[in-house]
């Protein structure tokens, strides 16, 4: 029984996390949108809700494949090159998301929600250096900044996370329910 509720307090808090840096994302595309490119606002996702799933994926991805490095140490002398290989690594793995994210949508929604051809760097409109470079600074945050305060923030919400969980599970699904059949 004890490992039955670890694993699921264990998913709770993945899915909370998951949520956290998914509507962490959408706030940054927002921001890029109004702030920096003076664009105006329109909601930067397929589904309605303030989220953008690809950052949740891409957050938990850079979490399973890369805490276990970002702790590592890769000395040359006085300087740790770990960040370094973090970096790349992080950068690397969101692109790879981006574009099969995009593939996704293509294949379920017949196109996909951006569009680098504007870019110098980027390969058929999917993914661009300037981009990637961005999420990698975004993923060194998310490893050594936001996710051990989540993480602290979890430990304190204890039991009380279990309907924060559910609430926003049901708001997910129903949101992801309704893009489905409309």
């Amino acid at each position: 029984m004890g490992d039955n509720s670890t694993r699921a307090a264990q998913l709770q808090a993945g899915f909370l996390y998951f949520w956290v840096y998914a509507a962490l994302g959408w706030v940054y595309e927002v921001f890029l949108e109004v702030v920096v490119y003076r664009w105006g606002f329109s909601n930067r996702g397929f589904l309605f809700g303030p989220y953008l799933p690809v950052y949740g994926v891409g957050a938990l991805l850079i979490l399973a494949f890369l805490r276990g490095l970002s702790r590592r140490e890769w000395r040359v002398g006085r300087v740790n090159l770990m960040p370094v290989v973090v970096f790349v690594s992080v950068v690397v793995l969101t692109t790879v998301v981006e574009l099969i994210a995009s593939y996704l949508l293509e294949w379920t929604t017949g196109g996909w929600l951006w569009d680098y051809t504007r870019y110098t760097i980027q390969w058929q409109g999917r993914i661009c250096l300037s981009a990637s470079l961005r999420f990698g600074v975004g993923g060194m945050i998310v490893l050594y900044g936001l996710q051990p305060l989540l993480e602290k923030g979890m430990a304190r919400l204890g039991d009380k996370r279990k309907p924060v969980f559910w609430v926003l599970f049901v708001l997910f699904a129903i949101d992801c329910i309704s893009r489905i059949v409309r």
